[in-house]
């Protein structure tokens, strides 16, 4: 239950400081407030990984923020990342199958040897 209480105050202070951040750019015209959201997902995100790097829900929240921040700031439309976003998603779930199969069989291999 500890553990759990550090990550939701990590969590909370990355995403205090971040707001307190965007707030601030808002403020000096840098970058405007209403186009903010997509960093607070991306904020959320890190403060999860940060604690447990395989948390699918991270990467989720995370990529989902950096296709909405991508999409607004360059004005790119969103089906054109969707176009490529399936065989991304597929090759890295391929990629990480792989990974798993060889560190399962070098493990293997260890404990016979």
């Amino acid at each position: 239950m500890e553990t759990r209480n550090k990550r939701s105050i990590l969590t909370g202070g990355m995403i205090m400081i971040g707001l307190g951040i965007l707030i601030i750019l808002s403020k000096m015209d840098v970058w405007a407030f209403s186009r903010s959201w997509p960093l607070l997902l991306i904020i959320i995100a890190v403060g999860t990984l940060i604690q447990r790097i395989r948390d699918l829900g991270g990467w989720i929240i995370g990529s989902v923020g950096l296709i909405f921040l991508i999409s607004e700031s360059f004005e790119v439309k969103i089906y054109a990342i969707a176009t490529f976003l399936l065989p991304v998603l597929l090759i890295l779930v391929g990629v990480n199958v792989l990974i798993k199969y060889f560190r399962k069989k070098t493990e293997d291999n260890d404990n016979d040897g």
